[in-house]
């Protein structure tokens, strides 16, 4: 495929949205089976989902980082590059997996105690966080190769994968969950030993397409691989964007911990409804992540103009499907929750979150599409430190002492995480039609072109 085909807008979303669509379809399955466990259960899995996500930026700081510099080399023709790039991204959001695995395996129950999970729930938290948690270095793999591939312009290959592990997510939680096959009933140890199986089938598939992804194979050798000025590219764009990630989710953990004070209640309802906004946002998010990418490499091509205009077209279309899809949600979500619980405070919690999202989806799709797009272009440190100021003043300063302080719950949660979506989205939408820093590196690669040329020899 030609690299405009492989980079189009929509050549690259519509394989992340459908990918995105059956997660989200298949963790609602899920999220029905671990609640016919019980609504403890649930909570468990909402809250270590925080606690696992906040982890996964410590890997992601490396894997998004390679994932840009991969887009932007292959559009300068620079292809070697872009594969050692790839290579030491894999081999080093493994290792960093590797030691969380350990971290999460062998201490469950110490960090249980730092996010005050409830007596009652901790003989689950330690089966689920250290077993399932003990899989980190399978997710760090997947990540990593996953983001070098679609980077490469190839977003087929890791919906194809992404739906069968999910697919043999829940037909193995169907065995292990509840005792088919002969098997004994795991309950939600079963959940962790599908979950594993499954994710680690994926990651050997996905690493047989990584191996043919570039112009030349990846063999064991090449592993190996290490450049400390390309690694030090690599870390100058990931470390601001894997703090802003652990910035986001941290902020993320720390309001699930403010839900859990309020209430098991208020937690599974709070895990129930990202389930169903997961729906809303999904197709806003796949056009996200594909302007990323298309945006790395229009930049790293010279084709600056349409980068810049790419990221506009991407934002209108976002905007306007995740508010269509917020008011669907708004009229159907009722029947959903009962779907997950048959709890009638539950179900009122929820009900009063549904108006919400309506303003929520929208201005997280601003936020998301312009954060994306200074990303693709390096801009990573300024979006790290507007995310740090607002998520810490608005989204979790502002959660605790309207949530829990002055008695407003998730009402008053959902709409600090609402001023920090719009507060987040309208600066970096500011700085992007600036284009201060887009012209600065524009200007700096210019220079940096014409001081090579003057410095190449010439040729008698």
């Amino acid at each position: 495929m030609k690299s405009e085909q492989r980079y189009g807008l929509w050549t690259l979303a519509w394989p992340i949205f459908i990918e995105l669509l059956l997660q989200a379809l298949l963790g609602m399955v899920d999220t029905i089976m671990v609640s016919r466990i019980s609504d403890d259960a649930v909570a468990v899995v909402g809250l270590s989902g925080q606690l696992f996500n906040a982890l996964t930026t410590l890997f992601m700081t490396i894997a998004g980082g390679a994932g840009i510099l991969i887009a932007q080399k292959l559009g300068l023709r620079r292809n070697e590059d872009a594969r050692t790039i790839a290579i030491m991204g894999f081999t080093a959001s493994v290792a960093i997996g590797l030691v969380i695995s350990v971290i999460l395996y062998t201490q469950s129950g110490a960090i249980a105690g730092l996010l005050h999970v409830e007596e009652k729930m901790l003989p689950l938290w330690n089966v689920y966080v250290s077993h399932f948690g003990g899989g980190m270095f399978l997710l760090a793999m997947i990540a990593s190769l996953n983001t070098a591939i679609r980077n490469t312009g190839n977003t087929r290959a890791p919906m194809y994968v992404g739906i069968g592990m999910n697919m043999l997510h829940i037909g193995l939680n169907y065995v292990f969950i509840f005792g088919k096959l002969g098997l004994p009933e795991w309950g939600l140890f079963g959940v962790t030993v599908s979950g594993n199986v499954s994710r680690l089938l994926a990651s050997l598939v996905l690493f047989y397409v990584f191996m043919y992804a570039f112009d030349r194979k990846i063999t064991w050798p090449d592993l190996r691989i290490f450049k400390p000025k390309l690694f030090r590219e690599i870390v100058n764009i990931g470390w601001p964007m894997g703090v802003n990630m652990a910035g986001w989710v941290f902020s993320q953990l720390a309001i699930f911990a403010f839900i859990a004070l309020l209430g098991t209640q208020e937690l599974a309802a709070r895990t129930y409804m990202n389930t169903l906004e997961s729906f809303c946002f999904m197709l806003g998010a796949s056009i996200a992540m594909a302007i990323q990418i298309r945006v790395a490499h229009l930049f790293g091509a010279g084709r600056v103009h349409e980068a810049y205009n790419g990221a506009f077209r991407a934002l209108y279309i976002g905007l306007a499907l995740v508010m269509a899809n917020a008011a669907l949600l708004y009229a159907v979500g009722s029947s959903f929750l009962r779907v997950f619980t048959s709890d009638p405070d539950i179900l009122e919690i929820g009900r009063s979150l549904l108006a919400f999202n309506l303003i929520l989806q929208p201005a997280k799709m601003l936020n998301m599409a312009m954060n994306n797009s200074l990303s693709a272009v390096g801009d990573t440190r300024f979006t790290m430190i507007v995310a740090i100021v607002s998520m810490s003043i608005v989204a979790t300063g502002g959660s605790y002492w309207l949530g829990v302080q002055a008695g407003w719950g998730l009402i008053g949660i959902y709409g600090c995480m609402i001023a920090d979506e719009i507060v987040r989205g309208t600066i970096v939408l500011m700085r992007w039609r600036g284009r201060k820093y887009l012209l600065r590196k524009v200007a700096e690669r210019e220079r940096s072109t014409s001081v090579a040329h003057r410095q190449a020899p010439s040729v008698q």
